[in-house]
């Protein structure tokens, strides 16, 4: 007896799109910030115990691992951000059209990179 049934969408057959991407990188995102909070919480309370431990963290957020880190976060955060604003969107029932999904799902991933690239050059007194 042969099985003529469709197989179920796998890596191997499945084209990606925008909104996969988007729901993947949401949720790796979200991941991402939670260990970002707990470690800020961490730096926070390091400062308590005196001025060695400022001074630690003072050249590990002035090194280039650190900067790269911060700018790193600043992306997620951002990503984070207009990937909830349009999740809150879609779930009051706007947005399901394909095209529209396409477009706020490009609409995350490029706001995501220039509100970084806005947040960069707060930080460097620029704006």
């Amino acid at each position: 007896m042969e099985n003529k049934s469709p197989l179920s969408p796998h890596i191997q057959i499945y084209r990606w799109h925008i909104s996969s991407l988007v729901s993947i990188s949401h949720r790796v995102t979200g991941i991402i910030n939670i260990i970002a909070i707990t470690l800020i919480c961490l730096w926070v309370s390091l400062l308590f115990f005196g001025e060695v431990n400022y001074a630690l963290i003072n050249f590990v957020l002035n090194s280039f691992l650190g900067k790269f880190l911060a700018l790193g976060l600043a992306w997620s955060f951002s990503f984070q951000i207009l990937s909830e604003i349009r999740h809150l969107i879609m779930d009051m029932g706007y947005g399901f059209e394909l095209q529209t999904t396409r477009i706020t799902g490009l609409v995350v991933i490029f706001g995501s990179i220039l509100l970084t690239i806005i947040i960069y050059l707060l930080g460097k007194n620029l704006i």
